[in-house]
């Protein structure tokens, strides 16, 4: 991405705004025109201090142009102060604005993609978010490079400029033939420094989603006592990024250093002109515009030493925004959807020699072919791995497989708008996303539009309403405050007020005790009725309860039918079942249980 390139990307952000944008030029005009006036008043005043002198002046003559001058000054720096809180103020205001329209564009993009976008390596959750925010970062520091310290720098070295070719042509060159020699040694200090920044972006990548990971695995660090092993790894990065910013900090000095002479160099050029004028009585010259050229050459040059730091941050946004609206305009990310919004939905899906791999390379599904029927419990068996939640992540399409065809009531499912089909979907998986919010809110996530009174209906079906009322806050305690098994439950009660004819059960009890496991079942055993569900469990009553199994190993499926029948037959299902029986030691709780009965 080119300067013009980022520009026009940006344009979209900063249009809305174009009142803000003609307030700050005007004030960046006036502002810049203000900058002038030390130099256009040393002028006047050494001039006519000088013409005082050999004279017979009088201390009033004096005190006059001190008095003129002084006034001149001051009110300048009032008036000066004024347009410059002004221009910050808009400045900083649009930076603000387009900041936050950057931020929630790339959000509501994000929220579009597929999920085959986010289980790609380079997609992790850390380099992401890293991407977005060094992308926001940078971007509105452009804008803000431009309009509050560019512009106005570049606008006043231009007046200088035109000022000093107005005084004299000569001295107008001189200042002339150092902007580009300036300009030429910023260029190749930006090219030497654009690799060494875009494997910075990498760094910082990887840096961000090092922190994620040891974030959301502090339990299992800590009880392995593997923090040092963590805190090496976080090292050997941290030694990569050191040695890149020593890199780029000495390549950034040394230039600096050639740039500092060659102002100096300008400087002393136009001082020797000047006073080389002067002293051959060159018309208009005086000892006056030695000082004038002098101060309107760093007004000119003032601008330019200012330009590497903004062009290190512009070759930031250029590099960062590379990432960044690789996300903002990804089209093939988006999540696909068809138009097709039937009066209802009857639940019979159907699946048609489906193959599907993870973008990661994993292939977990082969040849499948299934019958999901309408109001009817379909149970998916098999060990980890074997492709059940594949499935599940398909049918509520999530993902599309690579091939095959997988129908519900009869239309493929990528004619589907998808938002009406998730609209028809409950989904409750073996651990469910909390909020930050209260449980109030949490359930409600299921129905936005809910009462108060639904909420609290939905809180006693999923057997969550009595300890709700125990919080100090009850429905508006912080949800995560929670315990596990609570907040699955909390999940079950979003899918009874949601009420969709559609149920998706992935594990739904894994995570709760006996008592609420039993309760839990009860409850999805009521909402069950004339819905289609299909559930995923290695809880046998519920497998049990199920009027269609299907057993699945390594990807295929094995064997399909009424679970009793399936039993029969052996095999992967019937396996399962005698583990999961000896596994809850079934032969001595029920001697147990008639022993006290």
């Amino acid at each position: 991405m080119n300067l013009l390139e980022l520009f026009k990307k940006i344009r979209p952000f900063v249009k809305p705004y174009r009142i803000l944008v003609a307030i700050t030029l005007l004030l960046t005009l006036v502002g810049s025109l203000m900058q002038q006036v030390n130099a256009i008043v040393l002028d006047k005043t050494v001039d006519a201090i000088n013409a005082l002198i050999g004279t017979d002046f009088t201390w009033a003559q004096a005190a006059k142009i001190l008095t003129v001058i002084s006034i001149v000054l001051l009110g300048k720096e009032v008036l000066s102060a004024l347009i410059t809180f002004a221009q910050n103020y808009y400045g900083e205001r649009m930076r603000i604005f387009v900041s936050r329209d950057l931020s929630q564009s790339v959000i509501e993009r994000v929220l579009t993609f597929r999920m085959a976008y986010f289980s790609a390596d380079e997609n992790s959750t850390g380099k992401v978010q890293a991407r977005i925010d060094q992308g926001v970062s940078s971007l509105s520091r452009t804008v803000q490079n431009f309009f509050i310290d560019l512009l106005p720098l570049f606008t006043s070295a231009l007046l200088a400029l035109i000022l000093m070719f107005a005084a004299n042509v000569y001295v107008g060159l001189v200042a002339l033939g150092i902007v580009p020699i300036y300009f030429w040694i910023t260029y190749r200090q930006a090219k030497r420094l654009k690799g060494w920044r875009r494997e910075m972006r990498g760094y910082m990548e990887s840096k961000s989603q090092g922190i994620k990971n040891i974030i959301d695995s502090i339990n299992v660090i800590k009880s392995f006592n593997r923090e040092s092993i963590e805190a090496g790894k976080q090292l050997d990065l941290q030694n990569q990024v050191t040695a890149n910013q020593v890199k780029t900090r000495r390549v950034s000095f040394y230039f600096n250093g050639i740039k500092s002479f060659v102002k100096q160099v300008g400087t002393v050029l136009v001082i020797i002109l000047t006073a080389y004028l002067v002293l051959i009585e060159y018309p208009g010259m005086t000892i006056g515009k030695i000082m004038y050229h002098v101060m309107l050459f760093s007004n000119v040059i003032a601008p330019i030493t200012q330009l590497q730091r903004i062009f290190d941050d512009v070759n930031d946004a250029l590099i960062y925004a590379e990432g960044f609206f690789s996300i903002l305009d990804s089209e093939e990310e988006v999540e696909p959807s068809g138009n097709y919004r039937p009066e209802k939905i009857h639940g019979r899906f159907e699946l048609k020699d489906v193959d599907f791999t993870y973008p990661n390379g994993n292939q977990a599904l082969f040849g499948v072919n299934m019958v999901i029927e309408p109001g009817k419990i379909t149970a998916l068996v098999g060990l980890s791995g074997a492709g059940k939640s594949t499935i599940v992540n398909l049918l509520d399409k999530f993902y599309v497989p690579q091939r095959g065809t997988i129908t519900l009531d009869g239309v493929d499912l990528k004619d589907y708008d998808t938002k009406f089909l998730r609209d028809n979907v409950g989904l409750v998986l073996q651990k469910n996303h909390i909020f930050d919010g209260t449980v109030e809110e949490n359930i409600l996530y299921g129905k936005p539009d809910a009462t108060h009174e639904e909420v609290v209906e939905a809180a006693k079906k999923s057997f969550i309403y009595d300890q709700i009322m125990a919080l100090p806050k009850q429905f508006k305690n912080k949800a995560s405050d929670l315990s596990g098994g609570q907040q699955q439950r909390i999940a079950i009660a979003r899918m009874f007020l949601k009420n969709p004819p559609i149920i998706f059960l992935d594990e739904p009890t894994a995570s709760l005790d006996a008592i609420a496991t039993e309760q839990i079942k009860n409850s999805i055993d009521a909402i069950k009725e004339g819905r289609t569900v299909i559930i995923i469990s290695h809880n046998i009553s519920q497998i049990i309860d199920s009027e269609l199994v299907y057993a699945l190993q390594k990807g295929r499926v094995e064997q399909y039918g009424n679970p009793d029948e399936v039993y029969k037959k052996g095999g992967v299902y019937k396996d399962i079942i005698d583990a999961s029986a000896r596994s809850l030691n079934i032969e001595k709780i029920a001697k147990t249980v008639s022993q006290e009965a």
